[in-house]
């Protein structure tokens, strides 16, 4: 049962200390952690909590002295925090895994191509002429459409939608409810709109036409996605109008996030929870989106952005900006900014001050 110190370490390429044949059935905090598990004291102040737990072994910083917390085991690595990437996946129990079959209940059309050690959970439905690489596993409940690619190792979670002629690379990871492919959000009326109008008079909306109908630009493009990809719970990305929304490599996204129709986002990003970016916008590689960022559409980011939660970015960001505030600015310009905002009570009370002041010395002239 579980894990021995030896084989973690060897795993996650960590030292170890002490008796390497204690074995370990999970992972635990130093206060609550029992004889089977790993405590996670990770740095100085975490191991206070050793003496109230109970584990004989635990994951420590470089250079710690485990013989005095009074372990008989340690796990040591140069950032604890990165090993703990490997040691997570390594306790996960919970992760659905490959080879379990197909259940019954599933819905398979007969040209799909499935590679034989794909798992398909209960009530499943896969389209003609998808392909799901190997290692696979498409949790309950999920919808892949027609003509759907979907590289080896993917984890689909259930109630995952896959939306026709996706192609998606490997490792690829979705949380439950996660969809991929749904048309655009790209609509138009027979004559000029109010919102057109306003977005060129920066708010006039004289002479604008009434009740107009809004007719669908449908969505005729899809969705490519690269290689270590996850998507969060109920994260979306919309198809493209006529070319595909693109994502690449080892892109993260949180939950709720939103990808607009014709986006293309490069490596290595992370886009974080409540994050919105609207129609072909374009972000680069390495770009970190805090929360609740939007973005507006037909927008360029530059590569190694990163933006603080809840900014509102309105024009185009060059690379290796870290911006803040509604509009985005830089973040240093942002924080004067509201350093001086703070300071506007204060600077009111003083002008009516001196205002009062001159107007007594002009009465009595």
């Amino acid at each position: 049962m579980g894990h021995s110190i030896r084989e973690i370490a060897e795993a996650l390429g960590a030292q170890a200390f002490g008796d390497l044949d204690i074995r370990v059935e999970g992972v635990a905090e130093p206060a609550t952690a029992g004889a089977s598990d790993l405590a996670l004291a990770m740095r100085p102040d975490y191991a206070e909590g050793l003496g109230k737990g109970h584990a004989r072994a635990a994951m420590l910083w470089d250079g710690a002295d485990w013989r005095s917390l009074g372990l008989e085991a340690a796990i040591t690595a140069p950032r604890p925090r990165y090993a703990m990437a490997g040691l997570s996946a390594l306790m996960d129990k919970d992760r659905p895994r490959a080879g379990q079959g197909v259940h019954p209940s599933a819905v398979i059309d007969e040209t799909a191509n499935l590679a034989p050690d794909v798992t398909v959970g209960p009530l499943a439905v896969i389209g003609a002429g998808v392909e799901v690489g190997a290692g696979g596993v498409v949790g309950a409940h999920c919808f892949v459409a027609d003509g759907a690619q979907i590289g080896p190792q993917c984890l689909l979670h259930a109630g995952v939608r896959i939306g026709a002629r996706v192609r998606i690379g490997a490792r690829f990871i979705a949380q439950p409810g996660a969809v991929v492919g749904g048309d655009g959000f790209s609509f138009v009326t027979p004559e000029e709109s109010s919102v057109e109008r306003v977005r060129d008079t920066l708010g006039d909306q004289a002479g604008a036409q009434q009740g107009q109908a809004w007719a669908r630009i449908h969505s005729l493009g899809s969705v490519v996605i690269g290689d270590d990809v996850e998507l969060g719970a109920n994260a979306c990305i919309d198809r493209g109008t006529v070319r595909d929304t693109a994502v690449g490599n080892g892109v993260k996204f949180d939950n709720l996030t939103q990808i607009g129709h014709n986006v293309v986002i490069g490596n290595d990003c992370l886009i974080c929870a409540q994050v919105g970016v609207a129609g072909s916008s374009s972000i680069g590689n390495n770009v970190v989106l805090g929360g609740q960022t939007g973005v507006s559409d037909n927008l360029m980011i530059g590569d190694n952005v990163i933006t603080g939660g809840a900014t509102k970015v309105l024009a185009n960001v060059p690379a290796g900006r870290v911006m803040l505030g509604y509009p985005a600015m830089k973040m240093d310009n942002h924080v004067e900014v509201y350093k001086g905002l703070r300071r506007l009570p204060r600077l009111y009370r003083d002008v009516a001050a001196l205002h009062k002041a001159v107007s007594k010395l002009t009465e009595r002239h």
